[in-house]
């Protein structure tokens, strides 16, 4: 993006200018009370186009945050070794390993380093065939196999862990199961190691996989076979680093001449903005750096949005469309409102657009130093009328500022900080339907013998945005009210009580149509 510059003094020669103009920058930061903003970066982890993740500071790539991560599902029946397997790509322990089958029920989760490359690994329960139809054990064999299943269906590749013994009726059942999956599968046979088993594995084969392995997840044999094959499906091109190494990037918006120039020039210590009483001076979205509490800061300076009405020539309608398209790239809005004009339409429209993608917003109440009532009566006033105009923003921080005296700017930034952190904030799934569990017990869904729905279990689909999958039979009969009732549940009971949350609801799968009794095929 072009940076936009003051007009240069053709009086003198260019060098001349350029040189005064830096003395007399470095002169006003040199006068200003703004110890708090210091250029420079921080170091933390770094990702090549490839995929490999390099650290140039202390943190381990696999404590950093990443978006974009492709997704890994370790899958079979239970017993066969496949957490065995996870824990061996992380190189230590975090599922629980037991001979006796069924240990693991929830998903795991974890960030696993293979070949170098980041990938979001899950170790799934195992899927049983055998159960007693009518227990409750039996429901919760359901409720695995429907986790399992859901894993594999937004999976980028899937591993078919197989165990070299004899090959049983689960494992052709779930065979025949991962049929639709068969293009991003790779069927690995466990418990091969020193050549044990071989010929018994290889009995695999006649089913056709497309890529078909003998590995031993104990000892580690063709571990890194295997890790090529998964990196070699991996699409790396959408990871981003979420450490604090990344920028946090602002947009400044709001309508004309409420002081978003003012506001970025002083947190770049910088004059990239025009500022003037003449509204509309901004056309291009300028950019600057700085950095806070340790923490790197990339602001977005964009033209004032107007009215439709009022957007008189090409120029400045690009300008305006530009100003909207920083919505797609930045975390947090900072929504410029004149604190003595009030609101406008389009303020409206940007908060609308804001939500509509996610976006942390934070009302900025500009210019608050020329309002005759200042104290804190005044703000809660504000408050509640704002909260009567965005009713379903009334979670956004609102916030007095003044952007020409730097008043509440500290106010401001770590306001900002600490909504980046829950922008980006991912819950494990284990934990997620504890809670859920926990909100369905407490407020139950509403019983109804025409629109009876039953909720199954949810998951995190996204980080910033923040959005989450549930899963229920019929979710189009599911109540709003009840819905809100959970979003409302996530916000606040997860930690996400300042920004945007999005709630999909989706149909769960229906129950697999084999259900034998126990001992039975």
């Amino acid at each position: 993006m072009a940076k936009k510059k003051n007009k240069p003094d053709f009086s003198r020669p260019k060098e001349e200018a350029l040189e005064e103009k830096k003395q007399k920058a470095a002169e006003k930061a040199g006068a200003e009370e703004s110890d708090f903003i210091t250029p420079g970066a921080v170091n933390g982890i770094t990702i090549a186009p490839d995929g490999t993740v390099t650290a140039t500071g202390d943190t381990d790539p696999e404590d950093a945050e990443y978006d974009g991560l492709p997704l890994v599902v370790i899958a079979g029946r239970p017993n066969v070794g496949k957490s065995t397997l996870f824990n061996r790509f992380l190189h230590h322990r975090v599922a629980i390993v037991n001979d006796q089958p069924g240990v693991t029920r929830d998903p795991v989760e974890a960030t696993a380093i293979i070949n170098g490359k980041p990938v979001h690994l899950v170790d799934t329960g195992g899927y049983k065939l055998t159960r007693d139809i009518g227990t409750k054990e039996a429901e919760l064999d359901d409720y695995v196999v429907e986790r399992s299943l859901d894993m594999i269906d937004r999976a980028d590749v899937v591993i078919l862990l197989l165990d070299a013994g004899e090959i049983t009726g689960e494992d052709e059942e779930f065979i025949i199961k991962m049929r639709p999956y068969w293009n991003k599968l790779i069927a690995a046979v466990n418990k091969t190691e020193g050549g044990k088993n071989e010929a018994e594995a290889w009995n695999y084969a006649k089913y056709g996989f497309n890529e078909l392995m003998l590995i031993s997840a104990e000892h580690g044999d063709h571990i890194s076979d295997l890790a090529d094959a998964i990196t070699s499906r991996c699409d790396f091109s959408k990871v981003q680093v979420l450490s604090s190494d990344r920028p946090i990037k602002i947009a400044i918006l709001g309508k004309p001449n409420t002081g978003k120039s003012t506001l970025s020039n002083r947190l770049t210590h910088s004059e990239n903005s025009i500022v003037c009483d003449y509204a509309g001076t901004t056309r291009d979205v300028v950019e600057g750096e700085f950095e806070y509490a340790g923490r790197r800061f990339k602001v977005l300076d964009t033209a004032g949005i107007r009215r439709k009405a009022k957007v008189h020539d090409d120029v400045e309608y690009y300008s305006v469309n530009r100003a909207i398209k920083t919505l797609d790239e930045c975390d947090v809005v900072f929504l410029m409102i004149d604190a003595v004009e009030g609101l406008a339409e389009q303020d409206k429209k940007i908060c609308s657009l804001a939500f509509e993608k996610g976006r942390g917003i934070i009302f900025v109440l500009n210019k608050w130093d020329l309002r005759e009532e200042q104290d804190n009566k005044a703000i809660k006033s504000v408050r509640e009328w704002m909260n009567i105009m965005f009713a379903h923003m009334d979670f956004a921080p609102i916030l007095p500022l003044s952007a020409l005296e730097g008043k509440g700017v500290k106010d401001l930034l770590n306001t900002a900080i600490e909504m980046y952190g829950q922008l980006t904030k991912k819950i494990g799934t284990s934990s997620l339907n504890n809670a859920l569990q926990d909100w369905l017990e407490r407020y139950p869904p509403p019983a109804s013998k025409t629109a009876h729905f039953k909720i199954r279990y949810m998951t995190q689909q996204s980080v910033n945005p923040v959005s989450f999958i549930i899963f229920a039979t019929r979710p189009e009969v599911v109540p709003e009210p009840y819905v809100t009732y959970l979003k409302n549940r996530i916000r606040e009971d997860l930690g996400y009580d300042m920004i945007p949350v999005q709630v999909e609801f989706k149909g769960s799968r229906q129950k697999w149509e084999v259900r034998k009794a126990a001992g039975g095929r």
